[in-house]
């Protein structure tokens, strides 16, 4: 998911091309056992599966990501057009020097139990998030925040944020930050409520009762494997804007069963569809392809042998064909990767790219030329070679972890062909999304699919997960040069020239030292009724559906 140093309207408005979600076998029944009254405008859809975790600060898949912004708002959120729209706070200045923000809250704010929300509220939570004890994946992108290594460190009352009243938010920041109005409009910003966290502990984002939001929804009831229903919520300051009564995520892991749900009229909106119906649907009136801010790529867990030799790291990433991954398995439906950070992410200027700044830099090409495979391949061969593993001799067999969605496992299944040819051999272990989800980030794996979706238009929201200590850094890859050229950038941001080039500089250590594998670029591609109107999907991979409206 994260993932900006320029205006959104112009930014977000743009062409683009995160994390991928997705299951596995289980249907999921529909049905309620208290079904809304027959007046109720209600709407299903089918985005993900059972999510690992619903907790803001918690949260790093997109799949869950979609269902928290509909149940919890930020100070600031993101408009149709890409723009920043005041959120939970109607207002915000930023002192001359670029440091001191200060937000002011709508009046009259309340959670959706009906207590009041104050900007203490905003201050318990981002202390909470970068809490140790916390251990939120993403507590670094607190780091702008002044006082962010000591509140780390456990001294949660070093970060600079304070509640001047009960609707004044101040937050002072060690370094301007330009896009940290951006920043702020990302759910992992989220205010959540002290009394109901410090009365159920981690339990609390786990059971509807105790799932205490501030945005458009509430969550009214939750079964897991099932559905995950949410109804509006009353107390939202906005309430009268919202059209429906009821929301309901249906938590579906078979592609097969959602399309069926789809086709039926169960829902409205489906997300995973079959791999092998994309085609036929991509005819249909009804089928999206939307660009997005987001890669998927390869994590190999750097901590594990032969992972730690650089020339095996090269060895299976030049041998793997990319064009054939995309056009064929993928089915046109992502776009071939040979660096990191993809199209639509803007570089020093309006309307520039950072993704075709590399390649002028790198001589016209990627990273990786993907249009070159045959070189590619006999590289790859010389690489393991070099290595001592002559044709893949004395390697350990790898162990390809993955979830069951889209075309995790076809994917999988063209690597082991792929690699087969330098002599690597390759065993595919798929487990459901939550469980998947959940040991990748541990570091129980070997080699991982992996993907981000960006959190805001800046190279830096793709690179920053690759820093040493981010909680997001799947792969355990280390190193002081790359975090170096990142610390560089986030102390530069007033220096769009140097900004860049550090950007650019740190992914080119990333890239040299093949601490990831890049894959493809994202797009999402989905069925949606005609009859649901008035929602968005933005380049951030987020379907926006607080305003729906269902025609006749």
């Amino acid at each position: 998911m994260k993932k900006l140093a320029l205006t959104m309207a112009a930014v977000l408005t743009l062409s683009m091309g995160l994390t991928a979600c997705g299951g596995d076998t289980n249907s999921a029944s529909t049905a309620t056992p208290n079904e809304p009254s027959a007046n109720a405008k209600q709407l299903a859809v089918q985005i993900g599966p059972d999510p690992e975790t619903i907790d803001p600060a918690l949260c790093t898949t997109i799949d869950a990501g979609n269902m928290i912004i509909h149940a919890f708002e930020a100070l600031n959120t993101i408009g149709e057009d890409g723009s920043i729209v005041p959120g939970q706070a109607e207002s915000f200045t930023v002192s001359e020097d670029g440091l001191v923000y200060t937000f002011i809250l709508r009046d009259g704010l309340k959670w959706s139990d009906g207590s009041a929300l104050t900007s203490e509220d905003f201050v318990y939570s981002w202390k909470r998030a970068v809490s140790p004890d916390t251990a939120a994946p993403y507590g670094n992108l607190y780091d702008v925040i002044a006082g962010y290594d000591e509140a780390a460190a456990g001294d949660a009352e070093a970060l600079g944020v304070k509640a001047v009243d009960a609707k004044t938010l101040e937050v002072t920041l060690s370094a301007p930050c330009v896009y940290f109005d951006q920043l702020v409009a990302f759910s992992a910003f989220s205010p959540v409520q002290k009394a109901t966290i410090e009365a159920n502990g981690d339990s609390w984002a786990t059971q509807a009762e105790t799932y205490i939001s501030n945005g458009a929804f509430n969550i009214s009831e939750w079964v897991p494997g099932e559905y995950l229903l949410m109804s509006k919520n009353t107390n939202y300051w906005n309430a009268e804007a919202i059209n429906l009564d009821t929301l309901k995520f249906v938590l579906m892991e078979d592609a097969n069963a959602s399309l069926s749900a789809y086709e039926s009229g169960e829902i409205m909106l489906v997300k995973d569809i079959p791999s092998a119906e994309v085609q036929a649907l991509s005819e249909r009136e009804d089928y999206y392809l939307n660009p997005i801010l987001g890669s998927y790529y390869i994590s190999l867990n750097l901590e594990k042998e032969p992972f730690q030799n650089a020339d095996v790291r090269k060895a299976l990433s030049l041998a793997i064909d990319r064009e054939f991954v995309a056009n064929t398995v993928m089915q046109g439906t992502y776009t071939a990767a040979g660096n990191l950070v993809g199209p639509g992410l803007l570089d020093n200027g309006a309307g520039t790219s950072f993704n075709d700044v590399s390649k002028e830099m790198n001589g016209g090409t990627e990273y990786v030329d993907t249009t070159n495979f045959d070189a590619n391949l006999a590289e790859a061969k010389e690489l393991l070679t070099k290595a001592g593993f002559p044709n893949g001799e004395g390697l350990p067999v790898l162990e390809y972890a993955s979830n069951d969605a889209g075309y995790h496992v076809p994917l999988a299944e063209a690597l082991q062909q792929m690699w087969a040819e330098i002599g690597v051999t390759l065993e595919i272990q798929v487990a459901e999304w939550n469980v998947f989800s959940a040991n990748r980030r541990s570091g129980d794996f070997m080699v991982g699919r992996n993907g981000w979706v960006c959190d805001y238009n800046d190279p830096s929201s793709l690179l920053k997960i690759f820093m040493s200590d981010d909680g997001n850094n799947d792969g355990n890859y280390a190193s002081e040069e790359f975090d170096a050229a990142m610390d560089k950038a986030a102390a530069s941001q007033t220096n769009p020239e140097e900004y860049f080039q550090s950007l650019h500089d740190a992914e080119k250590i990333l890239l040299d030292d093949h601490g990831m594998i890049p894959i493809a670029y994202y797009n999402d591609f989905y069925l949606q009724s005609e009859k649901l109107q008035g929602t968005w999907h933005s380049p951030l991979g987020q379907w926006h559906l607080m305003y729906a409206e269902i025609a006749e």
